[in-house]
Parts: C-alpha cells; sequence; structure tokens
C-alpha cells in the first residue's frame, strides 16, 4: 500500500461519524487490530481498520442491552480485532440467536398483557391474600411487592380494622401481568406508563403505549423503557455486524 493509500485518523473518524478521539480511544480499547505508525509517528489506518471501527460503533448498539448480549457483542468486536474473523462470525451467530429469544420473550409478554386486557388471565381465589401469600402464590419475593406498589404498579386495598393489604383476584392477576413484562426486561417506567393508559379506558394500542415514552419521561430514558423497538434495532445491528465480518473475510490476505 502506498503512502497515499494510508488512511488518516481524521478520515476513519470521518467515514464512521465520530471525533477523531473516539477512533484513538477505541484503539486504546482494544476494539481495533493493532495499528502501524509512519515514521513521524502518525497513525496508518487500513480498509480494514476501517471495517472494524464501523464494526464496532455498530456492536455500541446492542451493549445497552447488559448481561449475555452486551458479553457476546464484545467478545465478537475483540475476536475480529483479533483476526480471528470464523471465531467472530461464530460469535455474532450467536449474538443474534440471544437478540431473537429476547425478542421473543418480549413479543411473548405484550400478547399475555393484550389477553389480560381483554379480559382472559383473570383469577378466582377463594379469599384475599395477604403479601406473604400473595408472594409466594405468585414465586416473587415480598419485597418486589412492596416496590410495585410504590411506583405506583398497582393500589393495594386494605382489610377493614388492622390494615392489612388484602390481595384479591384483581390484584393477582395485574400482578402476573406486571411480573410477566418484567421478566420480560420491560421499565417499570414503560409498565406504568401502560396500566395508567388502561386505567384510564385505553384498552387499545397497549403495544405502542409500553413502547414509546412519554414526553416527560425524556430527561431519563433507558433502553428497556422503549424494549420493543431497542430490540428490532439490535436485531438489525446483528445482521450489520455478520455482513461486515463477512466482508472482512472475503478482502486479500484475510
Amino acid at each position: 500500500m502506498t503512502r497515499r493509500q494510508w488512511l488518516r485518523t481524521s478520515d476513519v473518524a470521518r467515514a464512521v461519524g465520530v471525533h477523531p478521539n473516539t477512533v484513538r480511544l477505541y484503539e486504546a480499547w482494544g476494539l481495533l487490530p493493532p495499528i502501524p505508525r509512519a515514521p513521524n509517528g502518525y497513525r496508518q489506518y487500513t480498509q480494514r481498520h476501517l471495517l472494524q471501527m464501523r464494526l464496532a460503533r455498530t456492536a455500541m448498539r446492542c451493549t445497552w442491552a447488559g448481561g449475555p448480549i452486551r458479553r457476546t457483542t464484545l467478545a465478537v468486536v475483540h475476536l475480529a480485532a483479533g483476526n480471528d474473523l470464523p471465531a467472530a462470525l461464530d460469535a455474532a451467530y450467536s449474538l443474534q440467536a440471544l437478540i431473537a429469544s429476547e425478542q421473543a420473550q418480549a413479543e411473548a409478554a405484550v400478547r399475555v398483557l393484550e389477553n389480560w386486557a381483554q379480559g382472559g388471565g383473570s383469577e378466582n381465589l377463594p379469599r384475599p391474600l395477604r403479601i406473604g401469600e400473595a408472594a409466594k402464590h405468585l414465586n416473587v419475593t415480598i419485597d418486589m411487592l412492596r416496590n410495585w406498589e410504590r411506583n405506583g404498579l398497582l393500589d393495594v386495598p386494605r382489610t377493614p380494622g388492622d390494615g392489612y393489604r388484602a390481595y384479591g383476584s384483581r390484584e393477582i392477576s395485574r400482578l402476573r401481568v406486571i411480573r410477566t413484562l418484567g421478566r420480560a426486561r420491560y421499565s417499570t417506567m414503560s409498565i406504568l406508563r401502560m396500566l395508567r393508559a388502561l386505567d384510564s379506558g385505553q384498552p387499545a394500542n397497549l403495544r405502542e403505549v409500553l413502547d414509546t415514552p412519554a414526553p416527560d419521561e425524556a430527561d431519563a430514558l433507558y433502553v428497556t423503557d422503549r424494549w420493543l423497538t431497542t430490540l428490532a434495532e439490535m436485531c438489525y445491528s446483528a445482521e450489520e455486524i455478520i455482513t461486515l465480518i463477512q466482508t472482512m473475510m472475503a478482502q486479500p490476505g484475510a
């Protein structure tokens, strides 16, 4: 490669839409292959470095999910940076499968929600349950029940006289939906947003409400506040990652 064919840090940064310092930071994190230097000390990037930078930037969209998805995403990037492209491709397919599994769980939770909103999935208890009984019945902790109540996800009636919480069929059915959505990684804020809409007499389009933050939430948004959209974006990113690795593998000398 002649001198004119080397890419500068600014060239790579411009191509992927970041600041040059971001490129240097990715190098320091080990997310790029080793970068040769010219006699004057300037970095000499190749098209392979540019592809890897695109891969790393695309992969960052998946790391916010945390857990196995984050770990697998970072493994993909590090394997590609180390030029172990076959292993990176295998890890990318594993990442795609993890995201698909999350999507399936999220969609199943929405179906449970919609069924409940239409009057399905209700329980008939012989008597109201106290908080410990309700926690055992739902296989959750007492602290979880208190936290959901404290965050406004439900109001629990109290028994006259002693003031103990009394979880009836209505509360238990509602809690089952809350638990299902929570286990599918929907945020407390998105669940609250949906329940408020439902309680105000808006049983339609609950999927959209669950996935669409309100304007007053804009200052503190999490990926799970719009979980369905986030998963769809991560699915697209996984496909792009696979394509980038395949392009690297097709390069001469790969």
